[in-house]
């Protein structure tokens, strides 16, 4: 009832159910807040302590990311390999789960076993095989030869998480449209592709923060500096000797804002996505 007072075992209750999730977030937050604070020390000041405060508002490693380094040009790399892959699996992962979904054909269950038994293959294992074949074919040092391997592993998810999605779509719409005179391509990306947005939002979401954030191919598919993706180019700052902690943090906060901000920006989008999902699914 409204206007009910609650006893103290209620907030007790209360604070017991949500400790968890609050010390979670503090978890996730804190580190963040360090890594900024890092960035405004300088080597000597961050040798000596790791935890203390910043003495000053100091941005010379700011200045220095941007004066010594090509950050634009690495940011330049990673949003154009992020975008051509995003465009790859959003279409082809739409395409492909709508039509496991909605088609019976001979060889419709081996085919999904297929893109889903490759959610269980990890990154690190495909490597070796990746290289020998990129370099014998003559695909290494291309600024689009992490397009392909990248795409390939963030296609399953989508697929997976369309076809379930799809599923629970009602035929009748579909057969209503036709009845209309709607063509199948209008009816796929005019109907079908609306209702399946929350799901490749999520989706694309998914794939940008992994794609923005890939090492493992980058460094085996590039030997030029100019081809250097944000997470490849952060090994810069690793000396022979010794790692400049504060110059390296820097270049991690400003590569890490695109993604906040994205993830700011779309996290209603997010959150929409997976309780669609999961009542979907």
């Amino acid at each position: 009832m409204q206007g009910m007072k609650k006893s103290l075992g209620d907030y007790i209750k209360i604070f017991l159910t949500n400790i968890v999730p609050i010390l979670f977030s503090i978890s996730c937050v804190i580190p963040v807040i360090w890594l900024f604070l890092s960035t405004l020390k300088t080597s000597a000041q961050f040798e000596s302590s790791i935890i203390a405060l910043p003495k000053s508002f100091n941005i010379e490693n700011y200045k220095y990311v941007f004066e010594t380094t090509p950050i634009s040009l690495y940011i330049w790399n990673t949003l154009r390999n992020t975008a051509i892959i995003l465009f790859l699996v959003l279409f082809f992962g739409f395409t492909n789960g709508y039509f496991l979904a909605r088609f019976r054909f001979k060889l419709r269950t081996p085919l999904f076993g297929f893109y889903v038994s490759n959610l269980f293959i990890p990154i690190h294992a495909l490597l070796v095989p990746t290289y020998i074949m990129f370099s014998f074919i003559g695909l290494t040092n291309k600024w689009y030869s992490t397009i392909l391997p990248v795409a390939s592993m963030e296609l399953p998810v989508t697929i997976f998480l369309v076809t379930s999605y799809v599923s629970t779509i009602p035929k009748e719409l579909e057969e209503a449209a036709a009845i209309d005179g709607s063509s199948f391509s209008r009816t796929l990306f005019s109907i079908i592709l609306p209702i399946v947005t929350p799901v490749l939002v999520t989706a694309g979401i998914i794939a940008f923060f992994h794609c923005w954030n890939e090492f493992s191919y980058s460094l085996i598919l590039f030997n030029k500096e100019k081809l250097y993706t944000i997470s490849l180019a952060l090994t810069r700052f690793k000396g022979e000797n010794r790692i400049d902690y504060p110059k390296m943090m820097t270049a991690m906060i400003i590569t890490m804002f695109p993604a906040l901000l994205l993830y700011v920006s779309f996290s209603k989008q997010i959150i929409k996505g997976m309780v669609a999902g999961a009542v979907k699914g």
